[in-house]
Order: C-alpha cells, then structure tokens, then sequence
C-alpha cells in the first residue's frame, strides 16, 4: 500500500515512516510542506494519506478541500493537537475518514489504518476495476481514471453505469433505449451517437461495437 504523509514535526515524521515500514512494509511518501505534498499528489496515485493539520504552506484541511475539488477520492486521516471542535468537524465535513489526536502511540495509528482499510473493503464489493487505470463504483455512479473523476453529462453516465453492471455482456440497443431514455423511441442512430461521444472521452478503448447487436464492454 502506497501512503502520502503530510506532518511538518520531523521527528514524529521519522518516526511515523519507520513503524509504518517496519510492521507494515507499506510504501511511504512523507512531506512537512503542504504544497510539496499537493504536487507529488498531482503526479502519483496512492492508497491514502495521512494529514496533519497545521503545516506550511498549505495545511492539511485546505489540501483536503483542493484535490476534493479536483476530483481526487482518496481515504485520508488527520492526525493533530488541535481539539477544537469546528476544526474536527470541518475535516469530517471534507470527507476525512478518521480523526488521530496527538500524541498517540504508533500502534494506535495501525489500529486506525486497519479500521479505515475494513471501511475501504466494504466499500470495494461496490468497485468494476475496468481497467489498470479506469475503476467504476456502482453504488456512487462515479467513474475514476487514475484515482480522479471523470466529468460525465447525465446520459454519459447512464450509458458508463450501464456498461459497468453489465462487463462482458451485450449491452443491445433495446437496453440502451431502456435504461438511459426509459423507453422512449429513439433510433439507433440516436444511440450510436451518444456511445460514441462516451466512447471518444475514454482515455482508453473499453468499449467495443458488435454489428447488428450492441456493443461489449470487456475487462482490459
């Protein structure tokens, strides 16, 4: 599992680092900067992160707040001395998954990692991976590449959701007349159209045409 730390206090840093690799083996990227944080998140997918809250540059609720808005869903858990509670709520308001005051022992930390990692497992019964790159949740209707949502119109998004409960099957026109105009006639044209508008903002091909038929949309 791949972690961005983000804690500007550079012993507990180490600290952190070092129980992590050591009793976990998990792979550890670990910033005091909040803004150096926030780049190595634009150019790297990771499992989740852990934030402190008070740090330079950008701290760690305004971090949350910006990759949130850049469509970036990743667990994240905040660890800080901070007890107020409109800091508290406002991390949970932003999406954070747990919630570590300092000081704490490290075994704590694992005990709250374990406990986010059952939350995520749940969560997984929900997620297609379609591909290397591209995952679908069906209970949110959210298609990710690289860990970041897809923007999608409406009908994009009943034709991906469609597709993604039914991977490996024939999706044929009637399905697609169904689901996404519910039921009114549009022609096959129509629909051919609207397939190959969501077929143009994948960065992959995932979706293939079965003459006659419909259309497959194949695990890569």
């Amino acid at each position: 599992m791949k972690i961005l730390l983000l804690e500007d206090e550079l012993m507990l840093q180490s600290a952190i680092v070092e129980y992590l690799i050591e009793t976990r083996n998990y792979d550890i990227d670990a910033y005091e900067d909040g803004e150096d944080a926030y780049h190595a998140i634009q150019k790297n997918n990771y499992d989740m992160f852990i934030f402190d809250i008070n740090t330079p540059s950008i701290d760690g609720l305004t971090l949350l707040e910006t990759i949130k808005k850049k469509k970036i869903f990743v667990p994240t858990i905040f660890i800080s001395a901070i007890t107020e509670i409109e800091q508290i709520t406002k991390a949970y308001e932003l999406g954070c998954y747990d919630y570590l005051k300092k000081p704490f022992h490290l075994k704590e930390l694992t005990l709250h990692i374990d406990r986010l990692l059952k939350m995520s497992v749940i969560e997984c019964k929900y997620i297609v991976k379609l591909s290397k790159a591209y995952t679908y949740n069906l209970q949110k209707k959210r298609l990710l590449f690289e860990n970041k949502e897809q923007i999608l119109t409406k009908k994009q998004s009943q034709i991906i959701h469609l597709f993604a409960s039914n991977v490996e099957r024939i999706v044929d026109f009637d399905m697609l007349r169904h689901y996404v105009w519910n039921d009114i006639y549009v022609d096959n044209a129509t629909i051919r159209a609207e397939v190959h508008r969501v077929r143009q903002i994948l960065k992959q091909e995932l979706i293939s045409t079965l003459k006659g038929v419909g259309y497959r949309l194949s695990l890569k």
